[in-house]
């Protein structure tokens, strides 16, 4: 049996319009500090961001989740986050906002692969 780590995971919930309070999920960030690993994956559903606001900017959110991808890989994608390693990143995407694309409560778990388990928990928890 592989060795398994312990990882945490946020996931990403799409509050179309913040003052109702509403939202659903569309991604899910996983960091592994064993194995300096963080990721994202996301998937909008547009039916669901429609039927909470039909006047939301879709493009605009897609861009937001986009974004976090983007931080989670790193390099030119990261932005000002470039340099920070995995650990900061995934700390500065799981902090509260009150934008569109909002990160949820922190959960933890135990992982041989901690890419497995970011399409494991996108699959069950997003899709």
């Amino acid at each position: 049996m592989s060795e398994r780590h312990v990882f945490e995971y946020a996931l990403l919930r799409v509050v179309p319009r913040v003052e109702r309070g509403e939202f659903f999920n569309a991604g899910v960030v996983v960091y592994c500090r064993a194995q300096s690993f963080v990721a994202a994956r996301t998937h909008l559903d547009e039916g669901k961001l429609r039927a909470l606001d039909p006047t939301a900017d879709t493009a605009g959110v897609r861009a937001a989740l986009h974004a976090v991808e983007g931080v989670c890989r790193g390099g030119e994608h990261a932005g000002q986050a470039a340099r920070d390693d995995a650990g900061r990143r995934f700390r500065w995407l799981i902090a509260p906002r009150s934008t569109v694309v909002q990160p949820g409560p922190v959960h933890t778990g135990l992982t041989a692969d901690p890419a497995a388990e970011t399409e494991r928990l996108l699959d069950l928890l997003v899709r």
